[in-house]
């Protein structure tokens, strides 16, 4: 596969064979992960968002793939989304997923919230690929502290 097509996209991540995140792709750079044979986008950003499309599930679903959409308020992430999170990705197990915000801030810790939560991966392991997007501010930072103190606990 060549994903030197997707390496354009803001903030793109390739994590595994199966999974990629990246902040808010164009039409034409979803046409690029439909092609790049990803089967399923979430997107964590709010549609109202000043980055989005406008109609990004009927761009995806034109595209031969499925769309699901889990819309995380940036100031205030919730536990409740994370869970729903944890629940769509537990379904998609085994598919090629694109998972995408506006920045590949949200979702990159969520993804390292998961991998650590439920894929047994240690706290710093998963830590480098939230750094190499972004350093998280001191909402977020509470927001995996609070999460992973939940588990802990």
């Amino acid at each position: 596969m060549d994903e030197s097509i997707l390496q354009g996209i803001y903030n793109y991540r390739r994590l595994t064979d199966l999974v990629a995140t990246a902040g808010q792709p164009s039409e034409e750079e979803l046409a690029a992960v439909a092609r790049a044979g990803f089967e399923v986008v979430v997107n964590l950003a709010l549609h109202d968002a000043e980055y989005s499309l406008p109609d990004e599930r009927k761009t995806v679903e034109s595209l031969g793939m499925r769309y699901i959409y889990i819309p995380v308020v940036w100031e205030r992430p919730l536990h409740s989304d994370l869970e729903q999170f944890f629940k769509v990705m537990d379904q998609l197990s085994g598919k090629r997923v694109f998972i995408h915000c506006a920045a590949n801030k949200r979702v990159s810790v969520f993804m390292a919230l998961y991998r650590q939560l439920r894929q047994g991966w240690s706290p710093d392991s998963v830590m480098p690929d939230v750094l190499g997007v972004w350093e998280p501010d001191t909402l977020w930072r509470q927001f995996m502290d609070e999460i992973a103190s939940k588990v802990s606990g």
